[in-house]
């Protein structure tokens, strides 16, 4: 069955160095950073929401609600659309901004778009800190959202141009790492803010966000461009060096690389409406993968987690304290399971991570409904939890944490900024964002709702959708570990389903050969892609 569904991937990258240097490694450790900001903020969102400080000066009646005493349900205990608001105005900002991005990242190249992502959301974060009525809120979060719009459409797609294709799948799930990063670090820093008093301890909180916006911000002033980036504005001689510089070898051995770069590069400047191009039928498993990879990401229910950790605990019978350090531990193991993706997504490959990582989510996803149900029932009545249930809970959804950190969380951003052409990179990468974003939102918006409504079977509802997005990646997710970001067309023409939106191989060489002809370089077909290995 297997064998009928996929055919794994030859290595097309023989001729391409594979060597990681030392300046290209530190690069990209810098740029994934611009993770920092996205994570601190899904972290932050829902400790700040649990605090009575806030809740008393923003939302008074739900700092008044005493839910056992009133309605006894601990389900609906923060059920308000103005607070789900606050948290979800951010991802609908970076919906619209990451259309914005894909312009500038073409135009302009990668780092400024990182530089305007990292100078938005600190004003974003200024305004959050000196907000005194909910308007002020909610201008401060569609200010960090624009920001997070440029600074997660622009730093996948850099540090995918950036790495060796061989250790591509390590440093893109850098960016992860620094999303997790800053998670933990936002629960850490609502563990101690909600101890300080007088309305300083969630504008402390709030503000911290000030921090990794300045820290993107300096990276991207100092970081080079890529050389895709470079050969797109025309600097050839200076995208030869750079590829020189970040592959440690020398001009003879990067030259099939920087061949296939500029072959891209004048490919990508014939299409003069990379939005329309995607609707092309060769692009269609592209396109597919931009709007489903991302919309499953988001469909696994792990920002309900994220985002509402501490009320999430709260919810469940947790007190305010118990609620916020059960909060940073399952941000370590976030941040720990993360590391395991690093690690084995160029080792084991994105599709072995993906079907383990869903059915791993699944079963904790299952038994958190079980627990949930048992305690709480449908009238959620029930009051705190026995410590011993508490820790069995706990670890039930840090298995569940687990299972996404070292699957759809790093890979649901890998996959899609390494499968894109150059042509229509920018323009599919946005899609992918903007998509993210909108599902991101939607559940942010719509989570505490469910949860008041559907009980315990809100888990069962997520669980149902990550059994369909399993069975998704195992029957049309092709394996792309170890193959060069410009010969991706490779994997897609052996794949047994969309092999056949791919146009004849003849045709690819014709079009390679008219391109290298104009260009007055010397024809290698071994690297034309479709071709294989050279000669």
């Amino acid at each position: 069955m297997a064998a009928s569904i996929w055919l794994g991937p030859r290595d097309d990258g023989d001729n391409h160095p594979s060597k990681l240097t030392r300046f290209d490694y530190i690069t990209c450790v810098f740029a994934s950073m611009g993770g920092l900001m996205f994570g601190y903020d899904i972290g932050i969102s829902g400790g700040v929401t649990s605090m009575a400080d806030f809740l008393k000066k923003f939302f008074p009646t739900i700092f008044q609600r005493d839910p056992v005493e009133r309605s006894g349900n601990q389900y609906c205990k923060f059920n308000s659309h103005t607070l789900t608001l606050f948290t979800s105005s951010l991802y609908l900002a970076a919906l619209a901004s990451s259309l914005i991005a894909s312009c500038a990242t073409r135009r302009f190249g990668r780092k400024i778009s990182m530089l305007i992502g990292g100078l938005v959301f600190l004003a974003g974060a200024v305004f959050n800190v000196l907000a005194m009525q909910v308007w002020m809120l909610i201008v401060g979060r569609l200010l960090l959202g624009l920001g997070v719009g440029f600074a997660i459409q622009s730093v996948p797609i850099y540090v995918s141009e950036m790495a060796p294709y061989k250790h591509r799948g390590a440093l893109n799930n850098l960016f992860q790492l620094s999303i997790t990063l800053g998670i933990l670090i936002a629960n850490v820093v609502n563990y101690f803010t909600v101890k300080i008093h007088g309305g300083w301890g969630w504008r402390v909180s709030l503000g911290g966000a000030a921090v990794p916006a300045i820290f993107l911000s300096a990276v991207a002033w100092i970081i080079p461009n890529t050389p895709n980036s470079m050969i797109e504005k025309g600097e050839l001689r200076q995208a030869r060096e750079m590829l020189r510089r970040i592959r440690g070898v020398s001009d003879d051995r990067i030259e099939a690389e920087f061949r296939n770069l500029v072959a891209a590069s004048e490919a990508s400047k014939e299409v003069l409406n990379p939005w329309r191009n995607l609707l092309q039928r060769k692009y269609r498993p592209q396109l597919v993968m931009s709007i489903l990879i991302p919309a499953f990401q988001q469909l696994t229910g792990i920002n309900v987690v994220m985002f509402y950790a501490p009320v999430l605990f709260q919810s469940l019978g947790f007190g305010s304290n118990a609620s916020l350090f059960s909060a940073v531990v399952s941000g370590l193991v976030n941040v720990g399971a993360t590391l395991v993706a690093v690690y084995g997504a160029d080792k084991w490959g994105r599709r072995k991570l993906f079907l383990e990582g869903g059915i791993q989510m699944l079963v904790f996803q299952v038994a958190l409904a079980v627990l949930i149900a048992l305690k709480f029932g449908v009238t959620g009545t029930a009051s705190h939890l026995p410590h011993w249930y508490s820790t069995v809970v706990v670890v039930c959804i840090c298995g569940y944490v687990a299972a996404f950190a070292w699957s759809w969380g790093p890979l649901g951003w890998l996959v899609p900024s390494e499968i894109f052409p150059l042509e229509i990179r920018s323009a599919a990468q946005s899609i992918a964002v903007s998509v993210n974003m909108l599902f991101t939102f939607l559940v942010a918006e719509v989570f505490l709702s469910m949860l008041c409504g559907l009980k315990s079977g809100f888990f069962i509802f997520f669980a149902a959708l990550v059994t369909i997005m399993t069975v998704f990646v195992y029957m049309f997710v092709p394996e792309t570990k170890n193959i060069p970001i410009e010969n991706m067309t490779e994997v897609w023409k052996r794949h047994w389903y969309w092999k056949r939106f791919m146009p004849a191989q003849d045709n690819v060489l014709e079009f390679y050969r008219s391109v290298v002809n104009a260009l007055g370089l010397p024809m290698d077909v071994g690297n034309c892609p479709g071709k294989g290995n050279p000669k």
